[in-house]
């Protein structure tokens, strides 16, 4: 059994009061008629229940019967009191309310009967404050809520500024371009260093024939530095249309042009030396390395004006070494042979007579011929595949100064005539020489040492010769007077000999 009280619940686990409280004895005599109501101070505690030995005063007859009435009701309420308290701090069960049961009178007892005594079990308190658990424990509940929806509504605050001021880029950690240090210089040996250093020194060249207007065919190409002097480098085939009566200007990086004139050209190695009117003071020639030294396999560095796209840098690497090579100016003039470095590097027409640099940005070679397909060897409109010859700087260095010093080129001969249509087995000399003159000239280099007309020349300074191309551009790579030995054949059987080198000056 259960009961309420202010409307919470009583633990069912205790044991229940009894109905009716126990009537202590009557006493033996009437109280005065002036003694005092009952107090609920004077109700013994749970701890002290009531004995025999300790009645309760008997009450005073009431002298109305209003106030008996009213007697009957107050300890109706005073039994009503210990049960809240019992139920705060002791848990125990509530007795059911006094008033609903009064107690049975006394025997012998007159009217009004004696009020019931306080129960045994517990002792009246004085009223505790009200509790409401529920109450409290909803109002914690709600200001929880409310104080998850304060933070919700900061925290979402918070992070809308932090996206807008992120959007900003305040708060960003990358870094950008902007930041890196005004200093930043590329390592030396790299190609965008080789570049900057090299591009100041490599010019665009414009070629115009003679016309009667002044307006005559022209061409671009390329050319580098050579001296401080004012004397630049580049092919032949550049300037030939120009050489006699045309013109020709040098436009450097920075956008300034100066008139030039030819100083020598040399038809046979495809290389010439021009000379500006004007040269300006401060100019850089490019270092000159040694083509002799380079290796398959080395990094090269290509810079031009292919198709007039000035200021081209390309790279690639040395795809071969003494690739004998022949090809023509491009207006039906002579060829010129080349013993050349050959190159993966992009050439196009408009790169020729610019510089091919090493990894240091020396100069080992000038870009000269491209192979295209369909089109064999020489400078037409057909784009690069990869195949880009250059003329070994060595070779390009003895005639540039050969010509800034005579203006006319000196090649080294053996004084033989060979066949210059066949290859694969060597090189030929043919059974007679131009006009119907000997094919060895007497007492020429190659008389001296014994060759014959129908000789096969199969090497030539330590290099295999397979034509009669290869042999001639083996013989530009050297000097008059040179000493090399020769490898030939005459009737199946292999011989050698040493040739000293002669010589011819001019191109006729």
């Amino acid at each position: 059994m259960s009961t309420e009280n202010e409307g919470t619940a009583v633990p069912a686990d205790h044991p229940a009061a009894p109905s009716t409280p126990t009537t202590p004895p009557t006493p033996p005599t009437a109280p005065p008629a002036s003694a005092p109501t009952p107090a609920a101070a004077d109700a013994p505690t749970a701890a002290q229940p009531p004995t025999a030995a300790q009645p309760p005063a008997p009450e005073a007859a009431p002298a109305h019967a209003p106030d008996a009435a009213h007697a009957a009701h107050t300890p109706a309420h005073t039994a009503h009191t210990p049960a809240h308290a019992a139920h705060t701090p002791a848990h125990a069960p509530a007795p059911e309310s006094a008033a609903s049961t009064p107690a049975p009178a006394a025997a012998g007892a007159g009217w009004p009967p004696p009020p019931p005594t306080v129960p045994a079990w517990g002792a009246p308190l004085p009223p505790a404050a009200p509790q409401a658990p529920r109450r409290r424990t909803g109002g914690l509940v709600a200001a929880v809520l409310v104080a998850a929806l304060v933070a919700g509504g900061i925290g979402g605050g918070i992070g809308y500024w932090a996206a807008q001021r992120g959007d900003d880029g305040v708060s960003s950690t990358t870094v950008s371009s902007g930041e890196a240090p005004a200093s930043f210089k590329r390592e030396p040996g790299t190609v965008a260093a080789v570049a900057a250093t090299a591009l100041p020194s490599v010019v665009t060249i414009q070629a115009k024939s003679g016309g009667s207007q002044g307006e005559g065919e022209g061409g671009t190409g390329t050319g580098f530095v050579y001296d401080q002097e004012g004397h630049i480098v580049t092919n032949n085939h550049v300037v030939a249309s120009a050489a006699d009566g045309g013109t020709l200007s040098v436009t450097f990086p920075d956008g300034k042009s100066y008139d030039a004139e030819v100083v020598g050209r040399a038809e046979g190695y495809d290389v010439a030396v021009l000379k500006l009117t004007n040269a300006p003071k401060g100019l850089k020639p490019l270092p000159l390395g040694d083509s002799d030294k380079v290796a398959v396999g080395d990094s090269t560095i290509a810079i031009g004006a292919p198709f007039g796209l000035s200021n081209t840098v390309t790279t690639g690497i040395i795809s071969a070494k003494n690739r004998p090579v022949a090809s023509g100016d491009g207006s039906g003039g002579s060829n010129s042979y080349m013993s050349a470095l050959q190159t993966d590097a992009s050439i196009n027409p408009g790169n020729s007579g610019g510089p091919l640099l090493d990894a240091s940005g020396a100069v080992i070679g000038i870009n000269s011929a491209i192979q295209s397909t369909g089109s064999g060897f020489g400078q037409t409109q057909a784009g690069s595949i990869g195949l880009g010859f250059a003329i070994p700087v060595n070779q390009a260095k003895n005639v540039a100064q050969q010509l800034i010093r005579t203006g006319k080129p000196v090649y080294p001969v053996i004084g033989a005539t060979v066949n210059m249509q066949e290859q694969g087995e060597g090189a030929t000399i043919a059974s007679q020489g131009s006009g119907g003159t000997p094919s060895v000239t007497p007492d020429g280099p190659a008389a001296k040492a014994g060759l014959k007309a129908g000789d096969v020349i199969t090497g030539f300074g330590g290099h295999q010769i397979d034509s009669g191309p290869s042999l001639i551009s083996e013989i530009w790579t050297h000097k008059p007077g040179d000493q090399v030995k020769i490898t030939y054949e005459r009737d199946g059987k292999t011989s050698t000999a040493t040739v000293t080198l002669g010589e011819r000056t001019g191109d006729s």
